[in-house]
């Protein structure tokens, strides 16, 4: 069967109940509510947008677990990229009196 979700890229129900189920599973362990964890999300995509253009409506956030623990996982679709001016860091300012 795995042949055939390669070739045809279908996925069975029980591949998707069981990424579901880990994914809630994960969430519980952390004690990252569904709210938080969209919360995190539209902070995310509002600071990376300051700087880069993103498709933020196919953005995913998730919380992954193995044996190093658990990771946040932040899939960000990159559109493109913003010209910005570098800053003048550290040079006096003028100042008018």
């Amino acid at each position: 069967m795995d042949v055939f979700e390669r070739i045809f890229g279908r996925s069975n129900s029980a591949s998707t109940a069981k990424k579901r189920l880990q994914l809630v599973l994960t969430q519980d362990r952390t004690n990252i509510s569904p709210e938080t964890l969209n919360l995190l999300k539209d902070e995310i995509v509002a600071a990376i947008s300051k700087h880069i253009e993103i498709d933020s409506e196919n953005v995913e956030v998730t919380i992954d677990n193995d044996e190093e623990g658990h990771h946040l996982t932040a899939n960000i679709p990159v559109v493109a990229t913003r010209k910005v001016r570098p800053r003048n860091v550290g040079a006096p300012q003028s100042r008018k009196i």
